[in-house]
């Protein structure tokens, strides 16, 4: 896009300064002058001036023939070997994108000693497997990581490309984007396709959750989006399935990185891993300090479940980020979600009103979190959770 005065149609009338959103216009000697730097070309200054002396216009690039790009790939992010189980729903969700386009589900791993994930990847659907498996991409780092996907993709052009809303697949993708020249919609909980125009149908939630955007990449490719964990079925197991392994080799160069790892410190905790955890209790603001969380863990321990938190008590520093559901957290979906004294803004229920089960314990009748629970109770946390727990305890241990 591109915008520009019309000198001699300008008066400086300064209605076009009034309804600009950003701050970007000014009248310099009675004529309108654009500050490109703060122009973000949402148009909002065109209607509104009276004399047509704004022209906003499409500036076309370089056609691109968009034909010769094709299958579904779905980046299978590892750690030590082991694929991470969002890989596994993508390659679900990216099997039915590929059956409706007529093409292959292809995955893509990077990593060293990856033979065994490299078969599990064929036995979860994916008709081709490409492997870039070299001890510098042992653990990973952005550099070589964006390096190694940019070259692949360039070379073999594929029309999808799925990853999943990981810590590593955030970083790393959005890279990809950038110097591909794509376009990437981020945090996707809905996949679908426009057989007619052979386009990628991107869901996600937008303004807070208060609507549901779907986003497109019409005129580039491939159409990249990264998909949150636990929000798509994971795709079957199937060892009878056979794929092509295609394995590339690349010069030392490309793994080079500005940074290095010094070493790897696994968090430690008593409880299980939240996004896979089929119990979780949660606590926010209600608590009142970090001291209770305490009562939470309790809870959790005698569940075999995990902790989890609202952003409140993670920004109050009560408990580390890593246990953080919502929007900006982790999306999970257990049998059994338990929240203590979460109040249940939009932002939360985003990250867990797909739970089976949810059971709000709040003392405010009024609060949100009781509109999506399957179980309430009103009344003061610090009584109903220890009693929760002695309770749970006994039962549990006949």
């Amino acid at each position: 896009m591109s915008i520009k005065i019309i000198t001699d149609r300008c008066t400086g009338c300064k209605l076009c300064i009034k309804v600009c959103p950003f701050g970007a216009l000014e009248v310099v000697e009675k004529k309108a002058i654009i500050e490109m730097a703060r122009c973000n070309l949402c148009g909002a200054c065109v209607p509104a001036c009276k004399f047509n002396a704004i022209e906003l216009k499409k500036v076309m690039g370089p056609t691109r023939d968009l034909s010769s790009y094709k299958d579904v790939w779905v980046f299978c992010e590892q750690k030590k070997g082991v694929v991470q189980k969002v890989s596994w729903e993508l390659l679900g969700e990216g099997g039915k994108l590929a059956r409706k386009l007529g093409c292959d589900l292809c995955g893509v791993i990077l990593g060293s000693d990856i033979d065994e994930a490299v078969k599990e990847i064929v036995d979860r659907g994916a008709k081709k497997v490409y492997v870039v498996d070299s001890p510098e991409l042992k653990s990973y780092l952005d550099e070589p990581y964006t390096n190694v996907l940019v070259d692949l993709v360039k070379e073999y052009k594929p029309e999808i490309f799925l990853c999943g809303a990981t810590t590593i697949g955030r970083s790393l993708i959005s890279r990809v984007a950038v110097r591909i020249n794509t376009g990437l919609t981020a945090d996707c909980t809905g996949l679908d396709i426009d057989l007619d125009k052979r386009m990628l149908l991107q869901t996600r939630p937008a303004f807070g959750g208060n609507i549901m955007a779907t986003i497109i990449t019409p005129n580039h490719r491939p159409q990249m989006a990264t998909v949150r964990h636990k929000v798509m079925k994971e795709a079957d197991t199937d060892t009878s399935r056979k794929g092509e392994i295609i394995k590339k080799d690349y010069k030392k160069e490309l793994f080079k990185s500005n940074t290095r790892i010094l070493d790897v410190v696994e968090e430690l905790e008593s409880t299980v891993n939240l996004t896979e955890a089929d119990v979780i209790v949660s606590g926010g603001r209600g608590l009142g300090g970090p001291e209770n969380f305490q009562l939470i863990r309790e809870l959790a321990e005698v569940l075999c479940g995990a902790v989890g938190a609202s952003r409140s008590a993670v920004d109050a520093d009560w408990v580390s980020y890593s246990h953080q559901v919502g929007q900006t957290g982790k999306t999970v979906c257990p049998k059994i979600y338990i929240a203590c004294g979460i109040s249940g803004q939009i932002q939360h229920l985003i990250g867990m009103q797909s739970s089976d089960i949810i059971v709000a314990i709040n003392k405010d009748p009024d609060a949100p979190i009781f509109n999506v629970a399957t179980y309430g109770i009103v009344g003061d946390l610090f009584e109903i959770v220890p009693a929760l727990t002695k309770h749970l305890r006994e039962t549990l241990k006949r």
